[in-house]
């Protein structure tokens, strides 16, 4: 069935658009596969849903995005490798019924029935690639395009601001390392000197020691004074 162009999107179609990817990236199924349910329900083809949400629509949704994303990838833990692993589309778009298929085609600008030949098919076919791309040359207008091509030079300086900030950062990290070896060695040396330091300490006090028992013993021998009594009956300091 060929789908007419609509109007500009709306915020309802944006949303509508929002929650369908995001259910689908929720569950384990694949963008394009929401695109197609969409496009379904607004009368669009998948390409302009497409479209519309990476070049507008994604970039209010980044969030929720990544968490959708994480939620799958738990689902997919939970339910194992095997099951987890493959994605499933949540949507299948209408197959026509044989009715559909058998009926004669008729042609709506002249009001006459068209024959069903090979020639008419690829006829048919062709007409309804042609339209189809029409649709979306129109639905991609001026207006998306810029959105688009902003968001993608927002996203470049985004990554060249990014990949300036980590070569800063790696910068620094070279220098805190030559600052963490330089501190390292100068610790190493106070450990050293206070190894020195230590032994000299004990080295000083052992011979302050020894000199504090030489005074003693000396002031010991010197209190041995001799007395003799004279005459008188008085004590008299004999000379040492």
């Amino acid at each position: 069935m060929m789908k007419t162009r609509q109007d500009a999107w709306t915020e309802e179609n944006d949303l509508l658009l929002a929650e369908t990817v995001l259910r689908h990236v929720r569950e384990g199924s694949t963008q394009l596969n929401a695109f197609e349910e969409v496009g379904d329900k607004l009368n669009r083809t998948s390409a302009a849903c497409g479209f519309r949400w990476n070049a507008v629509v994604r970039q209010q949704y980044e969030k929720a995005l990544d968490l959708a994303k994480k939620q799958r990838k738990q689902r997919q833990r939970l339910l194992g490798k095997e099951q987890g692993g493959k994605k499933k589309l949540l949507y299948q778009p209408p197959v026509p019924s044989l009715e559909d298929i058998q009926a004669p085609v008729t042609d709506q600008t002249a009001g006459t029935e068209m024959i069903d030949t090979p020639a008419s098919r690829a006829s048919e076919d062709q007409t309804i690639s042609n339209n189809q791309t029409t649709q979306l040359g129109n639905e991609l207008n001026l207006g998306n395009v810029i959105a688009y091509l902003q968001q993608l030079h927002h996203s470049e300086f985004h990554v060249e601001i990014v990949r300036s900030e980590n070569e800063r950062l790696k910068r620094e990290l070279n220098d805190l390392k030559a600052e963490n070896k330089e501190l390292s060695q100068k610790v190493e040396e106070l450990e050293n000197t206070s190894v020195t330091m230590q032994e000299d300490y004990e080295t000083l006090m052992k011979i302050l020691n020894r000199a504090r028992k030489l005074v003693l013993f000396d002031e010991d021998d010197r209190s041995a004074t001799t007395f003799k009594m004279d005459r008188n009956g008085n004590l008299e300091k004999l000379a040492e």
